[in-house]
């Protein structure tokens, strides 16, 4: 491109698989063994406030009467300072409580029959998390609600400090207020970015088996797709960048980056990141990356925002980033655009105008500042958690369903499955887990390329659920 162009299985028991994944106390192995798992009603248990847990170190309950943190209780603020100085009272979170969702509204829950026809079957599909948000999310949802007015907000300056803050906190980058736009979720920022970044009839690159939306952004707005399919070695996957350079032509605009990567699990390394910095610099490429997932690396990786590799790639960089994975928040639809480069941060705010996207939420707003500023302690310990439940996962397949391969797990809470060896097709496949396992999983067609004899399960669910949907489906493969 041109310079010029823009840019069947053991016997082994559950007890023993809990026992040697080293995830399961023992309190709870009945539950997890017998499949059925302990249930709390909607709006009950939950975590301690942070009011409630704080003992002598109880910050002032007096709610702040700045007009840019009307929606974070003073005590709040106080509490963070707390924790990040550190306090013997302080709080542990209970993951492994269910919660029901089901007559809630849940996309993930409440859709089970009429999207499967299978009425009892466990939902491990859709990537949100069946855990409570953070306390300090809570409390300011709900300071924001008993002010009782819902009129249209602005983004405050505390919302932008609390975005800059987590960067650099959590990323080592440090992003600038000016760079920073919004958008209702991710997905929206991508076909945005396909109407801002091309045109009708021009080339986008997607690396497949990736996230559905990113072929539907592309297709749907009237551009041609073009899959670099990752390249799966010993299990694991790397980016084709023979491939990719042989993608690339004068009619090529932009490449959708995930990063990390969902399904397949990766966060990428420094160096190959560098890589694919160094293409599409000399190919002019937009890069539109999806780092929604940046937050949830697992334990010995380390997510690197694409564009602090070097100034060249960061100028072609739109960065996609939201609380919405992360916190649990995915309902509030809140999301961030960072693009330092203005002439494409103009094209992207000109994109969300012509929508009549100029808003924000006035509730997402205080969900993503108490997040940000305040849910760091929650987040290290889902991450423990999530850790956990990989942990799990990966010794009760090996051990009882070996036919199937864990694909390892860097990043997400989004787990790859091969089933190939269970030597079933697609069609097979899907109903043998929703038909007799009663388990919904993603199917890995849906993800392009690659995506053959996969299934995507969602793991950030209480350890007991995970356990009973692994049971089921091992239970349908032996039969």
């Amino acid at each position: 491109m041109t310079s010029g162009g823009w840019p069947g299985g053991s016997s082994l028991a559950p007890r023993p698989v809990a026992e040697q994944a080293g995830v399961i106390s023992e309190t709870r192995r009945g539950a997890v063994a017998s499949g059925r798992p302990r249930v709390e009603a909607r709006g009950q248990g939950g975590p301690p406030r942070p009011a409630e847990a704080t003992g002598s170190c109880h910050p002032d309950r007096t709610r702040a009467d700045r007009p840019d943190t009307l929606s974070i209780p003073r005590r709040l603020q106080a509490e963070g300072r707390r924790r990040k100085v550190g306090c013997a009272n302080a709080m542990r979170y209970d993951f492994d409580r269910v919660i029901e969702r089901k007559g809630t509204g849940s996309l993930k829950w409440d859709t089970v029959e009429r999207s499967t026809g299978v009425a009892d079957a466990l939902p491990l599909w859709v990537a949100d998390m069946d855990f409570r948000a953070p306390d300090a999310v809570l409390d300011a949802l709900r300071a924001r609600v008993e002010h009782g007015i819902f009129g249209y907000a602005v983004k405050t300056e505390s919302c932008y400090r609390a975005i800059i803050g987590w960067m650099k906190r959590r990323h080592g980058w440090a992003i600038e207020r000016g760079w920073i736009l919004f958008s209702p979720g991710v997905v929206p920022a991508l076909n945005l970015a396909a109407q801002a970044y091309t045109q009708p009839g021009d080339r986008v690159i997607v690396q497949t088996p990736v996230y559905y939306p990113f072929s539907t952004a592309v297709v749907n707005n009237g551009r041609e797709l073009v899959p670099n399919t990752l390249v799966e070695e010993g299990g694991a996957y790397r980016i084709d960048f023979d491939g990719l350079e042989q993608s690339i032509d004068e009619r090529t605009r932009m490449l959708i980056f995930c990063s990390p990567h969902n399904p397949v699990g990766r966060v990428w390394r420094r160096d190959e990141l560098e890589k694919l910095a160094e293409i599409c610099v000399r190919h002019r490429l937009v890069v539109v990356s999806d780092e929604i997932h940046a937050d949830l690396a697992m334990k010995g990786h380390t997510h690197l925002p694409l564009a602090t590799i070097s100034p060249a790639v960061a100028s072609l960089t739109v960065t996609c980033t939201a609380p919405n994975k992360t916190f649990n928040v995915a309902g509030l639809q809140a999301g961030n655009v960072i693009i330092s480069n203005p002439e494409l941060r103009d094209r992207f705010r000109a994109v969300l105008t012509n929508a009549g996207l100029t808003m924000a939420n006035i509730l997402a707003l205080a969900a993503s500042e108490a997040a940000y500023d305040h849910g760091e302690e929650w987040l290290e310990q889902l991450l423990e958690y999530l850790h956990g439940n990989y942990l799990f996962l990966r010794t009760f397949v090996e051990q009882r369903m070996p036919r199937v391969k864990v694909t390892p797990l860097e990043g997400t809470y989004l787990v790859w499955l091969d089933f190939r060896g269970c030597g079933l097709g697609d069609p097979e496949l899907k109903s043998l887990l929703l038909q007799k396992a009663k388990v919904w999983l993603d199917a890995g067609p849906m993800f392009g390329a690659g995506g053959e004899g996969f299934q995507r399960i969602n793991i950030a669910c209480p350890r007991s659920i995970l356990a009973q949907a692994l049971e089921r489906i091992a239970a349908a493969i032996s039969q």
